[in-house]
């Protein structure tokens, strides 16, 4: 038995495919499946019962998975057991985001890097929170920080804050923070909207279904700052959070206000990979986008609360 058995299993029976989890993992669809053939030889038992449509867990395997599971995690406390925490951190860590993460965090996590470990780079990428999953779990970055991310077990999640969206509208409009709006008066909104099956749009249309309304929207697009720009021209309405939208706001080109019965909102995770060493400059970087994120929340600029802490 070795680790790299441990981590096939725990693609393949995430992703219930020999062949999605070597597409995933860069390897060749044989090697994957020697590797669970030899494990279960020296288990003596089938760790997967296969089928036409793919291959699924036996309850032994689950019992299995749980164990691999924590064998990964242990040898990755114990490789940063060993590395010295007190030099600076050198190299380059990878960070996705989404794109409104990106707006907010992008600046104050530089200037933080910079100031305590000036020889670290950081690699900033931005993209929906489907991609940056996809990106993290081949190895293309070290963190993601996404949005409404269910337990994966080829992945460490660290919950960060609930984030409350906003109604959204141009300055003029004299939307205001200490004053909420009922959700159900987005029915007489011209809404600018995400298309239908991005998950911000998936946050909204649920609240409309919860509130009684079908919700249609004026424009559709997947873009963020065109969002932003349609807003700004008065030419309709928007929900997002109001972090990225802070500076606007406060030079009045932007008003927002809270949406309640039902309230719209999705948590913030930081996730990194559980199958492979995370470096202490990479724990470093997630323990201070949840700084930043603390901190914004405090003061009110990022609208929610705080979740869990860090592991």
């Amino acid at each position: 038995m070795d680790i790299n058995q441990l981590k096939t299993l725990i693609h393949v029976a995430e992703l219930g495919s020999v062949s999605k989890a070597s597409e995933r993992l860069g390897i060749a669809q044989p090697a994957l499946s020697r590797q669970i053939r030899l494990l279960e030889q020296e288990l003596g038992t089938y760790l997967f019962e296969r089928h036409g449509r793919g291959m699924d867990v036996t309850e032994i395997g689950r019992e299995v998975l749980d164990h691999a599971t924590r064998i990964l995690a242990e040898i990755d406390a114990i490789r940063n057991l060993a590395l010295d925490r007190r030099v600076s951190y050198r190299g380059t860590v990878s960070v996705g985001t989404t794109p409104t993460v990106a707006e907010i965090v992008t600046v104050p996590l530089v200037q933080t890097i910079r100031q305590a470990h000036p020889h670290l780079n950081v690699r900033l990428s931005a993209a929906f929170s489907g991609h940056m999953l996809n990106f993290l779990q081949r190895g293309e970055i070290d963190i993601a920080v996404i949005y409404n991310l269910p337990a994966i077990r080829s992945l460490k999640i660290d919950p960060v804050l609930v984030e409350n969206l906003l109604l959204v509208g141009a300055g003029e409009r004299g939307l205001r923070l200490d004053r909420a709006i009922p959700f159900s008066d987005l029915a007489q909104e011209r809404l600018i909207l995400p298309s239908v099956g991005h998950r911000l749009r998936d946050i909204i249309d649920d609240c409309a279904r919860q509130a009684g309304l079908d919700l249609s929207s004026a424009i559709e697009t997947d873009s963020f700052q065109s969002m932003i720009n349609l807003v700004r021209a008065g030419l309709g309405s928007t929900v997002l959070p109001l972090a990225p939208l802070y500076s606007l706001v406060e030079r009045g080109e932007l008003s927002v206000s809270p949406l309640v019965d039902p309230t719209p909102s999705r948590k913030l995770v930081i996730a990194y990979p559980a199958d492979r060493p995370v470096s202490l400059a990479a724990r470093f970087v997630g323990d201070t986008i949840r700084e930043i994120a603390a901190d914004l929340v405090a003061r009110n600029i990022w609208v929610g609360h705080m979740i869990g802490h860090p592991k």
